[in-house]
């Protein structure tokens, strides 16, 4: 079990959305430290003032986009607030519902730097201390994108799939390796916070926020090796598997409507 309890949780993208929840269920259960790395100033100050009856919360502007800004804050972090225990690499962005041929490079650039190379970055700088205590854990949150193709979203759908196969060859060099250290896959369905908003979903409800980030916390406390929410969506995985293309895409893109969950997608307002 990993205990939430006396341990310095930092969270990417933690004045919003489940990092922000995930943040406050943290402090909730005892967390020593809770460390906000956003890029929204405004939003860290707001979310910091409102759980500082909670416990001690540290708030850090962070573009989890540069390479160097991560390593610098990440160092700060540790100066300040002592060893990370806990790292929830929560921060992402969907850019918008254009097919691939109306994307630009710098679409793909930035959705990639922020949804996939920004976890790997910051977990070169955490798991070397982590190994060296033999303790602590990553968790990644990727998204249901990440198993199964999508139109009108497939940048974001390739960066959800990275995460997924590099958090988890991770956690198993970590195995091999017979270190305590874990990582954790998180792999949701549409959650409703708004960064989907606009979404149509006929055979799955839009994820409950609390709900969610209750379950992500409980699977990091279970050391869960990899959590789709919700458990219903592995049907389709096993279905991805039994069916040939042809008649997957037919019924579960057509007749259930997947394919098409992103055509009237908006996105949050206030960016």
């Amino acid at each position: 079990m990993t205990k939430i309890k006396d341990k310095c949780i930092l969270v990417t993208g933690g004045a919003s959305g489940i990092g922000r929840i995930m943040g406050r269920m943290a402090l909730e259960k005892g967390a020593r430290c809770l460390v906000i790395w956003d890029i929204n100033e405004t939003a860290i100050a707001e979310t910091a003032a409102e759980y500082e009856s909670i416990g001690t919360v540290k708030g850090y502007r962070v573009d989890v986009s540069d390479n160097e800004a991560v390593a610098a804050a990440y160092r700060r972090v540790c100066d300040e607030c002592g060893n990370v225990d806990i790292l929830i690499n929560c921060a992402g962005i969907v850019t918008g519902n254009k097919t691939f041929d109306k994307q630009t490079t710098d679409d793909i650039e930035r959705t990639m730097r922020i949804n996939s190379i920004a976890p790997m970055v910051l977990a070169l700088h955490a798991l070397p201390d982590m190994i060296a205590r033999d303790s602590g854990h990553i968790c990644n949150i990727a998204s249901a994108a990440g198993m199964i193709s999508n139109p009108k979203m497939s940048v974001y759908v390739a960066s959800k799939w990275a995460v997924i196969g590099w958090s988890d060859s991770v956690r198993i060099e970590l195995a091999q390796a017979h270190s305590k250290v874990r990582f954790t896959t998180i792999a949701p369905y549409y959650i409703n916070t708004g960064m989907f908003d606009g979404v149509h979903s006929r055979i799955f409800p839009i994820l409950d926020p609390e709900r969610t980030s209750r379950k992500i916390l409980r699977a990091i406390e279970r050391n869960k090796n990899f959590s789709g929410i919700p458990l219903g969506f592995h049907l389709i995985r096993i279905c991805q598997g039994l069916l040939p293309v042809s008649w997957f895409d037919f019924i579960f893109g057509r007749c259930f409507g997947i394919f098409s969950a992103m055509d009237n997608f908006t996105g949050r307002k206030n960016k």
